[in-house]
């Protein structure tokens, strides 16, 4: 795929913005711990990029009928609240060299999260991120989470700008389909979870770094 042309940027927050996931994973394990359920890491990483909806019914599907939803949300929830509200998640590589250059080029940008939006803007504005973005599409303002592109749609939508006229920055393989499926120009920047084989079939750019996007960029 060549980016010549692009109007707008939309960027996913964690694992690609944030190094959140790491974060969220060890959390999910205590919580797991607490409750007395085995930490299941091939369970847990296939919720990445999703909402809360999406999360809930991939965890009850691999944990069974037996698990007890409600009190292992809580755990997590409230461990995880108490720290990503409270301190700055670090900022990946290459994040703010990017954000710059865009807005450098005067470029609208906006965040496309599956995370509820009063946890996103402080997580942004605690990274010192938040200075970047002219708007945010989140988890709880859609229907459908990723892999659907709801949430893509509406954060083009609050740009003003055609799906087509953006660019999309992504970690997750969720996230990807999203991008892909509201027809945005995709860049997959792997966090956790490496692109499985279908994704790579998708035809969008992966590259290691939002450094080696900003050079990318440059080039076209």
């Amino acid at each position: 795929m060549v980016f010549m042309n692009f109007k707008a940027a939309i960027f996913d927050m964690d694992g690609l913005l944030l190094d959140t996931e790491r974060v969220c994973m060890s959390i999910f394990e205590q919580a797991c711990q607490a409750v007395n359920i085995p930490f299941l890491k091939d369970v847990y990483l296939g919720i990445i990029g999703r909402n809360a909806a999406g999360i809930e019914e991939a965890l009850k599907a691999g944990y069974g009928n037996t698990l007890d939803y409600p009190m292992l949300h809580d755990a997590w929830r409230s461990r995880y609240n108490a720290v990503v509200t409270q301190q700055a998640i670090p900022v990946k590589e290459g994040v703010v060299e990017l954000l710059t250059w865009l807005n450098e080029q005067n470029v609208p940008i906006a965040v496309a999260t599956s995370t509820q939006r009063d946890i996103a803007e402080i997580k942004l504005r605690l990274s010192g991120l938040d200075r970047f973005f002219d708007c945010y599409a989140t988890g709880c303002e859609v229907t459908n989470g990723k892999p659907d592109p709801e949430i893509y749609l509406l954060a083009a939508q609050r740009l003003n700008q055609h799906p087509k006229d953006c660019l999309a920055f992504e970690d997750s393989n969720n996230g990807v389909r999203s991008a892909i499926a509201a027809h945005m120009q995709t860049y997959q920047i792997p966090d956790l979870v490496e692109p499985s084989n279908d994704v790579k079939q998708l035809g969008h750019t992966i590259l290691p770094s939002l450094h080696d996007v900003l050079r990318h960029l440059k080039t076209q």
